[in-house]
């Protein structure tokens, strides 16, 4: 085991599948040290890895380009607001192509951003956009909430053959944790339970894993809390969260983005369609306000699930 940030653990996946895959480049935006390009991996840093101009479009654009031609590019965006300048080679390209081309061309691309809130940046860079992507056929979301998770889930993304969008939440960057050594590669679709418990199921969303956890431990043993962690929420592993309904009898889905068409509901309607005879009290979404990010840090901790706030859901979902 190495301990190391969730940063270095993704910054480390990236390197080795550089080195082990001469098609694997990266290009965007603030990639490694802010704007110091000579601080760059020495070894990638002429043909491999392009730091660009603010220009989202272009070098999205330019990926997909590449990706189809047989490259696998990891596209760095810097906010995961700024996909609003380029959802056309995403979402009307790369996300179509294959099936456009009858299975004949590939995009083996990485889409990588930091999305959420929490750094005091207000409307225009605090964003949780990952439901726009889960709601386009074609793509894959990632959404790791631990180093090490980071690290095998950019590798499997790295290596697919299609466009997978990779959102890693920009508080989790500095936290350090364990990340196994050698090639760790998670596959896309396995869900993790992070804390097994018996008397209601909690499905927690990127961040809200730590806020998740906290809170299960803050009513133990008073209410024994199961924290499953999805990883990826396409492909979503439903069979990891009906195997924990089917113990537990309740749900409640934990995510920062507004609750209003979030992913919550979307986790909520497939458990409702194969597992509705399992839950014994009707299922629940925590989620953010329906309103753009203030920048004021109290307002914008109102605007987010807080942990007392899981707290009080999880107890709302035993009662009665």
């Amino acid at each position: 085991m190495s301990h190391v940030t969730y940063a270095q653990a993704i910054s480390d996946a990236i390197r080795e599948e550089t080195a082990r895959d001469e098609r694997v480049f990266t290009i965007g935006e603030d990639i490694g040290p802010v704007r110091e390009r000579k601080q760059l991996w020495d070894q990638f840093r002429e043909r491999r890895t392009w730091q660009t101009p603010i220009s989202e479009t272009g070098f999205v654009g330019l990926a997909v380009g590449a990706a189809m031609t047989g490259l696998r590019p990891v596209a760095v965006i810097m906010y995961c607001d700024f996909v609003t300048v380029c959802m056309d080679p995403i979402v009307n390209q790369a996300a179509k192509i294959h099936l456009m081309s009858g299975g004949n061309v590939n995009v083996p691309m990485v889409i990588r951003t930091p999305g959420g809130a929490g750094t005091r940046e207000a409307g225009h860079h605090s964003q949780s956009l990952e439901s726009w992507f889960v709601h386009a056929p074609g793509l894959k979301v990632v959404m790791p909430a631990t180093a090490a998770d980071a690290k095998g889930l950019m590798k499997a993304s790295i290596r697919d053959d299609g466009p997978v969008v990779f959102i890693q939440h920009r508080l989790l960057g500095d936290i350090e944790q364990d990340v196994p050594e050698g090639d760790h590669v998670v596959p896309l679709g396995t869900a993790d339970v992070k804390r097994e418990g018996a008397d209601v199921t909690v499905v927690a969303v990127s961040y809200a894993l730590q806020k998740c956890l906290q809170a299960a431990e803050s009513v133990d043993p008073e209410i024994s809390v199961e924290v499953i962690d999805p990883r990826t929420l396409v492909p979503l592993d439903v069979e990891t969260i009906l195997r924990s309904i089917k113990k537990t009898g309740r749900l409640l889905v934990v995510h920062e983005a507004p609750a209003r068409g979030g992913v919550g509901a979307e986790i909520v309607r497939q458990v409702a369609e194969r597992g509705f005879e399992h839950l014994c009290k009707p299922p629940r979404v925590l989620g953010g306000l329906n309103t753009p990010m203030p920048y004021s840090a109290s307002l914008e901790d109102a605007c987010l699930p807080q942990t007392e706030d899981i707290v009080e859901a999880i107890r709302n979902c035993v009662r009665g």
